[in-house]
């Protein structure tokens, strides 16, 4: 009976230990083929952000990473939109940089429903679409960052915040034109 139960265990530790090891390969392999593909995609930031969301740890096919993706830009949109609103309270700001925010919550705004849009279409292997959408979503980050660079001395207060969007954004198109 015990060296049953030690075999069942010996065996879920094997078993556990070989999906870590098959989704750890399945992110590594997809980041590197997607940054080989599409020179927006960083590799560093594609194996990080992915290995620590929870979802990619069960995520076995790179048709699983897709949605994954898509999800964390959402999630990212939906931060920064609240970002942007909390800066927006702020009553001291100046005329130009609330402007310029002003702009970003506009260009913001719709970002999460697109790429709603955009993962369902991916569900149903509509990549046409999808690639409309987020491809639509990728323009927010450049747009927003582009208005406070138009007056010299002006400092975006979500250049990180951008660029993780655009990063984001980018894999998700990356990944998803490999399926094709």
């Amino acid at each position: 009976m015990n060296n049953t139960i030690a075999l069942a265990n010996t065996f879920l530790v094997f078993f556990f230990l070989l999906i870590v090891s098959v989704t750890s390969n399945i992110i590594q392999d997809s980041c590197q083929k997607a940054a080989k593909g599409d020179a927006n995609v960083k590799v560093d930031f594609c194996v990080a952000t992915l290995e620590a969301n929870p979802k990619s740890k069960t995520a076995t096919s790179l048709e699983a990473l897709v949605p994954i993706t898509i999800d964390m830009a959402i999630s990212n949109a939906t931060s920064i939109s609240s970002k942007v609103s909390k800066l927006l309270e702020n009553k001291d700001l100046d005329k130009y940089t609330r402007s310029c925010l002003e702009t970003c919550c506009e260009l913001y705004s719709d970002v999460p429903s697109d790429l709603q849009t955009a993962a369902q279409a991916v569900k149903s292997k509509d990549y046409g679409t999808a690639n409309s959408y987020i491809s639509e979503a990728m323009d927010a980050p450049d747009t927003c960052e582009e208005g406070f660079k138009e007056k010299e001395g002006s400092v975006s207060p979500l250049t990180k915040e951008n660029s993780n969007f655009f990063q984001l954004t980018a894999m998700s198109l990356a990944l998803m034109s490999m399926l094709k």
